[in-house]
């Protein structure tokens, strides 16, 4: 079965950066896009970051130019290096895949920002 696991989140302070690191497996991973969306308390989930599988990303107009996604196909992980770190980046971040219309999460790692 598919199995998302996160790892790298933690404490920082406003302008740090942390580096997120998912591992995949159950599934083709180097044909599937991978995701990585975050979930504030209150607040609805939302897409932070996307890499597909040739290697094109796009990202939130939140994240754009602070965040970046990358995708190791051999080792079966998506990674999102987090850089100039805000507290409104505060949340509960998790890694995504659809396969065949079917959502997978992992369980998700707590991102605090906060001086």
């Amino acid at each position: 079965q598919v199995q998302l696991v996160e790892s790298g989140g933690g404490l920082v302070q406003p302008g740090g950066s942390l580096r997120l690191s998912c591992a995949a497996s159950g599934m083709s991973f180097s044909i599937s896009p991978m995701g990585w969306y975050r979930q504030a308390p209150g607040k609805q989930r939302e897409l932070v970051a996307r890499v597909f599988s040739g290697g094109t990303t796009n990202y939130a107009a939140s994240v754009k130019g602070r965040f970046t996604i990358s995708r190791d196909n051999a080792k079966n992980t998506v990674a999102l290096q987090m850089n100039s770190l805000k507290p409104e980046d505060t949340a509960v971040y998790f890694c995504n895949v659809v396969i065949t219309g079917v959502n997978y999460w992992g369980q998700g790692t707590q991102v605090t920002v906060s001086s």
